[in-house]
């Protein structure tokens, strides 16, 4: 008996499965985004007469470049992993959520009011309630959104975008007004909050514990999303939600529940940034970090775990921005084109996703 060298089941196995593609996809895509964005930026910078080298080169000393300037990235970019989770985590279910600054002013508001409301307690005590405070108010509010795209079909980027300017406008509404501490003058804030109920710093490193948190949560989002029967449900609803129901999946309850896991997230971080940077509710909340957790989290494609790398390399961008414009007379909105550059082009690399493996190579592979 002789074998056919030339029978598909003997010949050697060539090519690439459609899981690798995607890994590799997973990682190409990001890079190739910030890449061009990087590029079409340095052009912003050249037709204006200025250096991308040395434009590049304060980042990078700004950013990363000593000790403190690493603490003020990892500062910053601790906010940007709870943000950006706001994003990632409905995305599982297709959802497309920009509401994060809402959840993160209104959460921030509701851990300094109860954190003034129970003074004398201990520390423990106090911070526990603020945090579940903040998780409560933002995980409804992004919730609401959720719950409105289930019940009444309402598009959840659409309905987390105006929930966002209404949680703003109440946010100055409370501070300005009946939460106002009186001796707050010239910028209006509520009461300052006890000194057990603020939050310190890391050992060793001058980084506020919130960066702990959200690398915490980064980690057991990605966790659930990949090792639970929870998080495999949602993956599935988000791939075809009409499947799904057929298979008896809750997809509804599955949609309200990751939009409040997202919220409770955005929320979280404001009252880290109350208890750790702030002191008080006040209009430094809106600093615009739930937008940038957009950012971070299309970045990172809604990976949980790039999410990491993701925020820290846009805190680093951040974190740099005072010496660009001290160094090379640049206003302070130059980093918001760069952030805008990057934006542009991650949303270009999407219609990549699916053609940047060679099609030679993917036939090979299907071919087996």
């Amino acid at each position: 008996m002789t074998l056919d060298l030339s029978s598909p089941m003997a010949a050697p196995s060539r090519g690439l499965s459609d899981a690798a593609c995607r890994r590799i996809e997973a990682v190409l895509l990001p890079v190739l985004a910030i890449l061009s964005g990087f590029a079409a930026f340095a052009l912003f910078l050249a037709v204006q007469g200025h250096s991308p080298a040395e434009f590049a080169s304060l980042v990078w000393r700004g950013g990363f470049g000593t000790a403190f300037s690493i603490a003020n990235t990892l500062q910053r970019a601790a906010p940007l992993l709870l943000t950006a989770l706001c994003v990632a985590l409905p995305a599982q279910l297709g959802l497309v959520v920009i509401g994060g600054e809402g959840a993160l002013v209104l959460g921030g508001l509701a851990a300094a009011a109860v954190g003034a409301a129970l003074t004398g307690l201990s520390s423990a005590v106090g911070l526990g309630a603020m945090a579940l405070a903040g998780a409560l108010v933002g995980g409804f509010w992004i919730g609401l959104a959720g719950w409105l795209r289930h019940a009444r079909g309402v598009n959840e980027t659409i309905a987390s975008l105006l929930l966002s300017y209404i949680a703003i406008a109440l946010f100055n509404h409370i501070v300005e007004g009946p939460l106002r501490d009186p001796a707050s003058l010239n910028k209006p804030s509520t009461a300052p909050l006890p000194a057990e109920f603020r939050i310190g710093t890391l050992p060793g490193i001058d980084v506020h514990w919130g960066f702990a948190v959200g690398v915490l949560a980064c980690l057991v989002s990605a966790f659930v999303i990949r090792r639970t029967t929870f998080g495999f449900a949602a993956r599935i609803a988000g791939g075809n939600a009409r499947a799904a129901a057929v298979q008896g999946l809750p997809v509804g309850r599955l949609v309200v529940a990751f939009a409040v896991a997202g919220g409770a997230a955005a929320g979280i971080a404001g009252m880290i940034d109350v208890a750790a940077v702030q002191g008080s509710a006040n209009a430094s909340l809106i600093a615009g970090t739930g937008y940038t957790g957009i950012l971070v989290a299309f970045l990172a494609r809604q990976n949980p775990l790039a999410i990491l790398p993701m925020a820290i390399l846009v805190g680093g961008i951040a974190a740099a921005g005072g010496l660009v414009q001290r160094r090379m007379g640049l206003p302070d909105a130059t980093m918001l084109v760069l952030q805008g550059c990057l934006f542009l082009s991650i949303l270009l690399s999407e219609t990549l996703a699916g053609r940047l493996v060679p099609k030679a190579l993917r036939a090979e592979a299907s071919a087996r």
